[in-house]
């Protein structure tokens, strides 16, 4: 297998294609500042640098752990401008590598595909791989004078697994995971997300950018408008946002006296989890792992979802459920509770978020200020910032963010 190190460059990330004028006010104070341009949302060039500096420049979830779960399964994500492939050697060691053949570069598995084996098959030529990325077979190129197998190998990929999630670094040169989620780690380590089994996954395609859905992810400046049933089982104006460092962004939510979680009549149909205290059976948070994670922790059940930016304008939603293994394991078990009320609350939210890409197709949208309500946003929208004029993203950390 070849490292990912040899091939990349180490020459640090260019800017975007964006004019650092109009970044310069989005990075203004808060209070001050304005949404980032609207090229951001609907430029395909800048659609194009993201999926190559963001997606494919560092640390992106690609996956849960329980999907190469045992050795020789394998898996193929789309991660930034390419595609990944997953594996669990014989060894239980879980890699990934670039999804092209070193042959003539065809897809490994397709996106989305799976496979069960000891081996990794290309299936244009069936050039050979093991499960550790090294080439085992190449048709007709044995004994063939000045070929070396071990010069063919797959382009190994930094992996890491966090909190039952699979990520993985299309650079080869992002600082450590647990290092740019330090923080994040000690404040969600009571909800032992590696120990919850998912009971439901929905998938959904929403026709408008990644950061729009996230944007709205981080404020509930519009729930009294358009969420009557998150209103009902939790106040909008509750709860407080992180001041913490790290590539992630966050805050809380108070469930309403009587409310149990998040669901249609706010009352739970599993276990509480385990690890709780008195406070965090009364709170649910929110997180953003930046880029493409979203985690949803309540009570007695985790909900993520994992964005994959698909153009400027649409981006793929795959949105699971997790619970205690002993609430899954009872007898008519049923999540439905939560998938419903989620279900109902996500589409809500990307018909808003639809909405906002058609009217930032407009050439007449100019980025508009933040509200009081938005300063989650504003943490968000100064981190992409950062990342559009070349700073780091992945390695940022050491100090609370500006406020």
């Amino acid at each position: 297998m070849v490292s990912q190190h040899a091939v990349v460059s180490q020459q640090s990330r260019p800017p975007a294609p964006l004019a650092p004028e109009a970044l310069a006010e989005s990075l203004k104070p808060f209070g001050q500042s304005t949404m980032l341009p609207r090229a951001a949302y609907v430029d395909p060039a800048v659609f194009e640098w993201e999926q190559r500096h963001f997606f494919g420049g560092g640390w992106m979830c690609v996956g849960r752990s329980e999907a190469v779960a045992n050795p020789g399964d394998q898996r193929a994500e789309l991660a930034g401008a390419g595609s990944v492939l997953l594996t669990r050697d014989d060894d239980g060691v879980l890699r990934a590598f670039a999804n092209t053949c070193r042959h003539r570069g065809h897809e490994l598995l397709p996106c989305g595909g799976t496979a069960s084996q000891g081996v990794i098959i290309c299936p244009y030529h069936a050039w050979t791989y093991g499960l550790n990325g090294e080439l085992r077979a190449a048709a007709g190129f044995k004994n063939r004078p000045g070929f070396r197998a071990e010069q063919w190998g797959l382009i190994e990929l930094p992996v890491a697994e966090w909190n039952g999630l699979v990520f993985a670094d299309g650079s080869g040169k992002a600082a450590p995971l647990d290092d740019a989620l330090a923080t994040l780690g000690e404040l969600i380590a009571g909800y032992e997300m590696s120990r919850l089994v998912v009971a439901g996954t929905h998938e959904y395609d929403a026709a408008a950018n990644w950061k729009i859905l996230t944007e709205n992810y981080h404020e509930c400046y519009h729930c009294p408008s358009i969420h009557p049933e998150l209103c009902r089982v939790s106040p909008p104006k509750s709860g407080e946002n992180y001041q913490l460092p790290g590539t992630w962004v966050g805050g809380t939510m108070d469930l309403r006296d009587g409310m149990s979680t998040m669901s249609l009549d706010g009352a739970s149909h599993s276990l509480p989890l385990r690890g709780l205290d008195e406070q965090g059976l009364r709170t649910v948070l929110y997180v953003n792992v930046f880029p493409n994670v979203l985690i949803s922790l309540h009570p007695d059940y985790v909900m993520v979802h994992r964005l994959t930016p698909l153009a400027a304008d649409r981006t793929k939603i795959e949105c699971t459920w997790a619970f205690a293994p002993e609430a899954t394991a009872r007898p008519g078990f049923d999540p439905s509770y939560a998938i419903d009320f989620w279900d109902i609350t996500n589409r809500q939210d990307w018909a808003a978020c639809e909405s906002v890409q058609r009217g930032l197709s407009s050439p007449h949208a100019v980025p508009g200020p933040l509200s009081p309500a938005e300063d989650a946003v504003y943490e968000y929208v100064t981190m992409i910032a950062r990342g559009y004029l070349g700073q780091p993203v992945w390695n940022y950390g050491g100090s609370p963010r500006p406020s």
